[in-house]
């Protein structure tokens, strides 16, 4: 799928502006079609999963002020279907607590017999198509956490489900930085466009102090969804 820059503006919640100074420095993947930019919805994944946004907040401190405030209006704008995209996913998804398992691989597959149920789908199938996403390169988002998906599928439902997995125990995740994961995030959307969105807010999170620390404490269902709807409500201003 090709997107626009006004697309990826959007999924990554920055302005226009910000995409071009990107593109410009060479940070962000793109190419040219007809004197347009045109971006790869696999780059953009794959520059989300590697980068984790950490160059382009780098390149935000330089953005001038009428740029972040052009950046929290476009966020704030589209705030009834993605402001709390998140909240409503993992609302959907579900929260599950002590998941066994001592390699990745169990942890995906004992997930994914709690989870298929719930979103009525075959575990088995939903395991190896995981499974196989994590031998072309593993989902963690460093810090502990993971974000197991699939590009191959989408739901067949008019919303998107995200699952929060605490394993019982840390596992070896193959992450950047060594670090066991204590958190999966299992994401199924309904359409490309909604998996980026999804897999960039997952990314922010994973760069917020705040947000590691209540993901460690495993807290409740209620806990969970109340602090990720609080920090969606900020996150627009958090950019700037």
């Amino acid at each position: 799928m090709d997107l626009k820059i006004k697309d990826v503006a959007e999924l990554l919640s920055v302005s226009e502006t910000t995409i071009r100074r990107w593109v410009a420095d060479r940070i962000l993947p793109a190419y040219r079609l007809n004197h347009q930019y045109r971006f790869s919805r696999t780059e953009i994944e794959d520059w989300v999963m590697k980068q984790r946004l950490n160059e382009g907040k780098k390149n935000l401190d330089t953005v001038e002020a009428s740029d972040c405030n052009k950046d929290a209006k476009h966020s704030n704008s589209s705030g009834g279907t993605k402001q709390f995209s998140l909240y409503r996913a993992v609302h959907r998804g579900g929260i599950f607590h002590d998941i066994p398992g001592d390699t990745k691989e169990e942890v995906i597959k004992a997930t994914m017999d709690i989870l298929s149920p719930r979103l009525d789908l075959d575990a088995e199938v939903l395991t190896e198509m995981l499974l196989d996403r994590e031998r072309m390169m593993p989902t963690a988002l460093n810090n502990g956490l993971g974000v197991p998906h699939t590009r191959d599928f989408l739901l067949n439902q008019h919303y998107d489900a995200v699952a929060i997995a605490f394993p019982s125990k840390a596992i070896e995740y193959g992450s950047l930085d060594g670090e066991p994961v204590h958190t999966l995030f299992f994401l199924f959307a309904c359409e490309d466009k909604r998996h980026l969105h999804l897999l960039a807010k997952l990314a922010h999170l994973a760069d917020s102090a705040e947000s590691l620390a209540m993901l460690r404490s495993q807290p409740d269902r209620k806990s969970l969804l109340e602090y990720i709807k609080n920090w969606e409500s900020q996150a627009a201003l958090a950019v700037c």
